[in-house]
């Protein structure tokens, strides 16, 4: 006994649109509700990874983070299609009803990745791939000092010498710490034990 539904399709798909508006609606709703809003000069201001802003926020970026943003757009697209289509054409009971089958998505997809290639070699020609490096020049300075001066400094090994006051310190502090060695703890724990 089959059992017809009251709901066409095309009903079932307005029931959940309809479903989906008041939930969110509800929630929206929820938050102006419960959430404080307690809104103050700080709350309202720009806020960047707890930086403080300055100046103008129309600040010019470089073009070329937007080419290789497409750039990945496209080839992250390439790969929507190239699963699909590897999944559907090489079901083996397609190619089993016409061998043809296989061949004809292999060629479509050589054509298309192809085209895509071509498409990656011509921005790769154009430099569009390439990030902007600043160039940074090694500081100089115009001086009468030759370099063999800075050589030997820097290969002199230099000790440390200690004044008269610091050896005496050290003398003192070594007595100290012979003395305070040899004498024994002053304070003896003592454990409770606990029942």
């Amino acid at each position: 006994m089959e059992e017809y539904s009251q709901i066409t399709e095309f009903g079932k798909v307005l029931l959940f649109l309809i479903i989906g508006v008041v939930l969110v609606g509800v929630t929206v709703l929820l938050s102006k509700i419960i959430a404080p809003n307690n809104p103050n000069p700080i709350k309202n201001s720009s806020y960047e990874c707890g930086e403080e802003t300055t100046g103008s926020s129309w600040v010019q970026f470089n073009s070329r983070f937007y080419v290789i943003a497409l750039i990945f757009l496209l080839f992250d697209v390439e790969m929507i299609f190239v699963f699909p289509w590897a999944t559907v054409f090489s079901n083996p009971e397609l190619i089993a009803l016409d061998s043809r089958w296989g061949w004809l998505a292999f060629t479509e997809m050589i054509i298309f990745i192809g085209i895509l290639l071509l498409g990656l070699v011509y921005v790769w020609k154009k430099k569009d791939l390439n990030w902007i490096r600043p160039s940074s020049p090694l500081p100089s300075v115009e001086t009468n000092i030759p370099l063999t001066a800075y050589e030997l400094l820097n290969d002199k090994v230099y000790t440390p010498q200690l004044t008269t006051e610091e050896v005496e310190n050290r003398e003192l502090a070594d007595n100290n710490v012979s003395k305070t060695t040899n004498t024994t703890p002053k304070f003896v724990p003592r454990f409770k034990k606990t029942s």
